[in-house]
């Protein structure tokens, strides 16, 4: 099975979970920029983002949209201080691509400004190491 671990992060809490999924599953993580795509249908591609202005960042809708036709299966991850999720976004977007996406999804707390410090914590690494095996388990 094939697996790809796609991110974008502004202040790098994304990032810290991009990396603990990738570690988890023995790949790399990959930042989300203009040329990210995948180079061949991939099984299962994690995509994390988390909400800017009550939305994913319009580079991981581009991602998605170029690479449509190479996902087999999308998991969706994310951190926000607001506690909001990108996965109803990121998850119809998808579908309507024809994209299937995981049925479940794995968010955090993210630290900003004075909201949530030190999170990501060690606890939500483990937790979404965790919801990465398990995405993993479930897709074979």
């Amino acid at each position: 099975m094939t697996t790809e671990v796609f991110y974008y992060s502004r202040s790098g809490n994304t990032k810290k979970l991009a990396e603990a999924v990738a570690g988890a599953l023995g790949v790399s993580a990959n930042e989300i920029t203009e040329t990210a795509e995948l180079s061949e249908k991939t099984d299962v591609v994690y995509v994390g983002s988390s909400l800017y202005a009550g939305s994913p960042d319009k580079s991981v809708y581009d991602f998605i949209d170029k690479n449509a036709d190479k996902i087999g299966m999308l998991a969706v991850f994310g951190s926000s201080a607001s506690g909001n999720s990108t996965y109803k976004k990121l998850k119809a977007f998808a579908e309507a691509r024809g994209i299937h996406v995981f049925e479940k999804f794995y968010n955090c707390p993210g630290h900003f400004l004075f909201m949530h410090k030190d999170r990501p914590d060690e606890n939500d690494l483990k937790g979404i190491a965790q919801f990465a095996r398990v995405v993993r388990y479930k897709s074979l």
